[in-house]
């Protein structure tokens, strides 16, 4: 590994580890959609075998919820996103230690035989973002990669990270009937099927299409334009759009839609 790298890792290892607070890191799921598929961003560092969730430390002096963004801008240039805390994970054995090892001996040049506390047991704070993919501009850290993947399609990650994407999936899902979702992933314009896909992707089934739709629009958030769209098929679909004022009320205040 270049030594540029090896320094990378071993300012964060070495000379940033006795200002963070200890034992405790965050975790950032972030969710896209792109033509239909709802995807996840995952990272890498440069010679490590395993992809992980965007995540890091946080500082003595710093608020949680800031260091979930510093730490998201810095590993994947994404700003200016909403992120949600939803859940802290903090089982025994959540990460093995075999993995922060790799990191230590191959990613930072480190004696594996000497004490670290990245060794440490930590508990995670977790937060996702759900983004509309064709707006984002990723750009990785020195010596990391980022790389979109089909939610179906997740590798086996670092640690626990498998399942903080399972959790966090099956939060959204738990709130699905009460809390909007939909205007951090689609553009300005949509058709009523590209909405309707991104609810029947995280529910995991089919929606009735005439069913949806009602309930869509006796929600009060979502306007019917005067515009058509070809893109899925030959037939014209009628555009819509969101009423984000009405919309951040919902997300807010909360509105039914009973059960999907």
């Amino acid at each position: 590994m270049a030594n540029k790298n090896a320094e990378n890792y071993k300012t964060l290892m070495e000379k940033d580890a006795e200002n963070f607070l200890p034992s405790v890191s965050v975790d950032c799921i972030i969710f896209g959609f792109h033509e239909g598929i709802l995807k996840i961003l995952l990272s890498k560092f440069d010679g490590n075998q395993k992809w992980m969730l965007p995540g890091g430390f946080v500082y003595l002096d710093e608020n949680v919820n800031d260091a979930a963004y510093r730490i998201l801008s810095k590993r994947t240039g994404l700003n200016e996103i909403y992120l949600k805390q939803f859940y802290l994970f903090g089982d025994t054995g959540r990460v093995h230690p075999d993995d922060n090892k790799h990191i230590l001996t191959v990613d930072a040049n480190h004696p594996e035989k000497d004490p670290h506390w990245l060794l440490r047991r930590f508990v995670s704070v977790g937060y996702y973002a759900l983004v509309e993919y064709s707006k984002l501009k990723i750009k990785a850290a020195d010596s990391e990669e980022v790389q979109w993947f089909h939610i179906n399609e997740v590798p086996d990650l670092y640690g626990d990270h498998n399942k903080i994407i399972e959790k966090a999936v099956n939060s959204i899902r738990s709130q699905i009937n009460t809390i909007p979702i939909g205007y951090e992933l689609l553009a300005e314009k949509f058709t009523m099927s590209d909405l309707r896909v991104i609810y029947e992707t995280i529910l995991d089934r089919k929606l009735d299409r005439r069913n949806f739709q009602r309930k869509m629009l006796a929600s009060g958030f979502i306007l019917k334009l005067d515009e058509v769209s070809k893109k899925w098929g030959s037939k014209s679909a009628t555009l819509f759009t969101f009423d984000k004022e009405k919309y951040n009320f919902a997300l807010k205040n909360g509105t039914a839609y009973n059960e999907w």
